[in-house]
């Protein structure tokens, strides 16, 4: 049994010949083209992707390189401090008592306890006499360059009639909780509180 008892004429042979390349552009553009352009696409997407995040990791690399120069240049000039653990109060006391053991006369008057998340902070006023300028200055030198962390936030300096130096400073000893053993003197913590 036949169906198809005839010839295609010339014309009908080409318009299939020419359906046929449509369909095959079709398809090639569908399923060839496209794909690769969507993948080219991604691939570029995640290339530009992935140099931010290198560009990000340099720049944090560039910073705690400079960070680490830093605290070598320090550690060099030998100003290097480090924050002692709560409760290094003992310590930092005898450290106050040596350089104030060749004045003349002296008076420490530690303020409160104060606590942001596992910083302590213990402010101190200080009075001082000594008989020149110059031993004045090398406590005051002796004090910013301790070993534990100190941070002197005010100072004056007058001579007395009599040709001694009073020096009155304002400072602060810091110091972490890292390591530390909280006790009954140690404040809440004003960081969570104020979150």
């Amino acid at each position: 049994m036949k169906i198809m008892s005839r010839d295609f004429t010339r014309t009908e042979k080409i318009l299939i010949a020419v359906l046929t390349l449509i369909l095959l552009g079709l398809f090639y553009y569908q399923f060839v083209e496209k794909t690769v352009r969507q993948s080219i696409t991604n691939a570029q997407s995640e290339a530009q992707m992935l140099q931010t995040e290198l560009d990000a990791a340099q720049a944090r690399l560039a910073a705690a390189q400079g960070i680490k120069n830093s605290m070598d240049a320090l550690e060099a000039s030998g100003q290097k401090s480090w924050m002692g653990s709560y409760n290094n109060s003992k310590a930092e006391v005898a450290f106050l008592n040596t350089i104030l053991a060749d004045t003349l006369q002296y008076s420490v008057t530690f303020s409160n306890v104060t606590r942001a998340g596992d910083q302590i902070r213990r402010s101190f006023t200080l009075e001082y006499r000594t008989d020149s300028y110059a031993s004045a200055h090398e406590i005051m030198a002796r004090l910013c360059q301790s070993h534990d962390r100190c941070i002197v936030s005010d100072a004056s300096c007058a001579m007395e009639n009599d040709g001694t130096v009073v020096v009155r400073q304002a400072a602060t000893f810091y110091e972490t909780m890292v390591g530390g053993t909280p006790d009954a003197g140690l404040p809440a913590d004003s960081a969570a509180a104020n979150s």
